[in-house]
């Protein structure tokens, strides 16, 4: 149950692009909403259909979706296969919500799309001049990187004793066939398994070849198989 703000009169908006600074936007402008006891919004916009998003870039999306949930936001909002300049899909947002403070990466332009370098915040003075911006200071040594998951490989989702294991051999325990994508730098098989089921795309994540996170789409599975 979300909180009933004291203040309409003031609206945050955080718009986050892929990285580990995304969550950081978030905090902080929780941090400020809750000063200001208004509502906040998160806004993250994306060229392609979300089932097309990599595995990475959806990992990201799932953990923003939490911290903004534990923090009270408002709403999440995603703009998938999304093809207008992102400056003008902030603007559309801002408009419709009332939205008065925007809170962005000190570098948005090495991530989002359509924009080139020094010119976004001039971009989005020209769309939007109702609005204060906070500029928030990333941190560079954290500053990925799509190169979280090496490229996907076939891998096949089956059924043991103790859990859920990733295979690349079919077997007659197989449940659901999918892509795996191996984190990099790691001599083990930790990352993402993703797959169809009811014509969405699951995600799972993996450690040493074992489901570790029962998620939603894991207990179906199970219930399933009972």
């Amino acid at each position: 149950m979300k909180k009933l703000r004291a203040r309409m009169d003031e609206s945050i908006l955080v718009c986050v692009y892929y990285g580990p600074n995304g969550e950081r936007l978030i905090r902080r402008g929780c941090k400020i909403a809750n000063m200001l006891d208004c509502p906040l919004y998160v806004l993250t916009v994306d060229p392609n259909p979300y089932d097309d998003i990599s595995a990475d870039k959806q990992a990201y999306i799932e953990q923003w979706k939490k911290v903004a949930e534990e923090h009270g936001a408002e709403d999440f909002i995603i703009r998938d296969n999304e093809k207008s300049p992102v400056a003008k899909v902030i603007a559309e947002i801002s408009r419709e919500l009332d939205i008065t403070q925007i809170i962005l990466g000190q570098s948005p332009q090495s991530r989002w799309e359509e924009i080139k370098k020094g010119s976004f915040l001039n971009l989005l003075l020209r769309e939007i001049s109702f609005v204060d911006f906070h500029i928030v200071a990333i941190d560079r040594s954290v500053e990925d990187d799509d190169n979280l998951f090496d490229s996907g490989t076939r891998a096949y989702l089956v059924k043991r004793e103790d859990g859920h294991y990733i295979s690349f051999v079919y077997n007659d325990d197989v449940v659901a066939e999918g892509i795996f994508y191996k984190e990099t730098g790691t001599d083990f098989n930790n990352g993402v398994f993703k797959f169809a089921r009811d014509n969405k795309t699951c995600q799972l994540h993996v450690t040493d070849d074992k489901i570790t996170e029962p998620t939603t789409i894991h207990k179906v599975i199970k219930e399933e198989e009972l």
